[in-house]
């Protein structure tokens, strides 16, 4: 049995539950259960989300005590989906179609289409209920990751969106989410270009492939130019590829910003519809620390959240908060001169704030080393 029992989510896990003849109080999400045999089998208090049924099977689970909740069929992404994106997910499509043919640009137009951060009631309904499938897939995941042996800290990597491959900033958040992951944290970023992108490029790589990846990189450096800076991704990840899941770490996107080409370098992708959610989420899981790299509105919007969270104590305790590139923090945007005095008020041990422009010392902060 997987980590989470009252999920089944494997047609290998259901027929565990099926020679049990009991399927009380248990949620069957996603599975074609079209043939399966359920008319001796204890169905009270259990859910099917999203699951392929008969009308008639529907129709008898409900009348034996089940609930079942259907893939809502207008959308062209899954209404319950019970597991995270991959970078293949997301960019299935773009060998035939290019950028225009991606699943990711398809559901973004969809988003678009209908009302964008403002849907009518049913794209509303289906949003909420695809996010709600995302948050459920995203627990699992972190919970399997924490539950290993061997398991570091969720460390987050904020920064600008806009930052071009190649630049300074993006090879320093490069080698920040490389010696991470070499420490052994799971690195998490908002899963967008810029330094996101570079702090999963470089948690993905190996050593010895990072320096070359890097400047194969550099020919398609703005994210504005869809199509090469997604087949530049794409051909590195060919170059490179990994079983591992986790290889690249975690990236928790939005669709809101789905103009962005998708960050293709974390192993799993936990993207939302609701860039509230998500924004939260992100915060809510890094509870190992968080790295800010510069960035503007966005990320001065995760500094005052991610303090908000740590002056409340609100998600438990926090872990350091470190902002790489003392300049810029204390000069351009001077966010420690606000942070520092407001901490001093938390009604609780508050994060530790913490300014360098060292990137080992900044790692040496968030794993102890």
């Amino acid at each position: 049995m997987d980590a989470t029992p009252d999920e089944i989510e494997t047609l290998a896990e259901l027929r565990l539950w099926l020679d049990k003849r009991s399927l009380a109080g248990l949620a069957v999400q996603g599975l074609d259960l079209t043939g399966i045999d359920l008319s001796g089998v204890a169905v009270d208090d259990a859910l099917f989300l999203g699951c392929r049924l008969s009308t008639e099977v529907a129709a008898d689970l409900v009348g034996r005590g089940a609930s079942v909740v259907p893939e809502l069929a207008h959308a062209p992404y899954p209404t319950h989906p019970s597991t995270l994106y991959t970078p293949a997910d997301l960019t299935a499509g773009f060998e035939r179609g290019g950028f225009a043919g991606m699943y990711d640009t398809a559901v973004y137009e969809h988003f678009v289409e209908h009302g964008g951060p403002l849907p009518p009631i049913r794209e509303a309904l289906s949003q909420r209920l695809h996010d709600h499938g995302i948050d459920n897939a995203l627990t699992d995941a972190l919970g399997a990751w924490k539950s290993a042996p061997d398991a570091g800290p969720v460390v987050g990597v904020m920064g600008g969106h806009a930052e071009p491959r190649g630049s300074v900033a993006y090879r320093e958040a490069a080698a920040l989410g490389h010696a991470l992951t070499r420490a052994g944290a799971l690195v998490l970023t908002g899963g967008g270009p810029g330094v996101m992108e570079a702090a999963n490029l470089g948690a993905y790589l190996p050593d010895a492939a990072l320096p070359s990846a890097l400047e194969e990189l550099t020919a398609a450096p703005y994210f504005a130019d869809h199509e090469p800076y997604t087949a530049a991704a794409l051909a590195v990840r060919s170059r490179y590829p990994s079983a591992e899941p986790w290889a690249g770490g975690l990236s928790i996107p939005t669709w809101l910003y789905g103009h962005e080409p998708a960050n293709l370098f974390a192993g799993q992708i936990a993207k939302y519809f609701s860039n509230a959610i998500r924004e939260d989420t992100i915060l809510r899981a890094a509870r190992g620390g968080i790295v800010f790299a510069p960035g503007k509105a966005g990320t001065v919007q995760e500094v005052f959240q991610a303090a908000t969270k740590a002056f409340y104590n609100s998600d438990g305790a926090s872990g350091p908060m470190i902002f790489l590139d003392r300049r810029y923090w204390t000069e351009v945007l001077p966010v420690e001169a606000l942070l520092r005095p407001l901490f001093a008020q938390a009604p609780t041990e508050p994060a530790r704030v913490h300014l360098t422009d060292d990137v080992d010392e900044a790692v040496a902060l968030l794993t102890g080393g």
